[in-house]
């Protein structure tokens, strides 16, 4: 599910969020913005999320992002794609879809999917 905490600042919206994913076992994700952090690094900061949520043992995950992390506008176009349908598009090259779909092959046969690139 999403969660999308709005108020002053100072209220304590991190600090639900991170109890909240400590309640449900979940491991919390958030990015270092810096001067030179762009749409690479956002892209480079997202496969390795997806990595950690997917691959064996893909373990609950939660992401936490404040508005002052958003330093490109496009940040947002990612956001949303992640948020509506959960894929984002371009985010792994085909070598990388291979070697994860490699990872979670034996994991997702055993659980009854088709050893194709739907399925996987």
């Amino acid at each position: 599910g999403n969660a999308l905490l709005v108020g002053v600042g100072g209220s304590g919206k991190q600090s639900l969020a991170r109890l909240a994913s400590f309640i449900n076992a979940q491991d919390m994700l958030t990015i270092l913005v810096n001067q030179s952090y762009g749409m690479d690094a956002l892209k480079l900061d997202l496969c390795e999320f997806y990595k950690k949520a997917a691959v064996k043992p893909g373990t609950p995950h939660a992401f936490l992002m404040t508005d002052g992390q958003i330093a490109d506008e496009r940040f947002l176009v990612f956001i949303n794609d992640m948020l509506s349908s959960g894929a984002i598009p371009d985010l792994f090259t085909r070598e990388e879809y291979d070697a994860l779909f490699g990872a979670v092959r034996n994991q997702a046969k055993a659980q009854g999917y088709t050893d194709d690139r739907e399925g996987l």
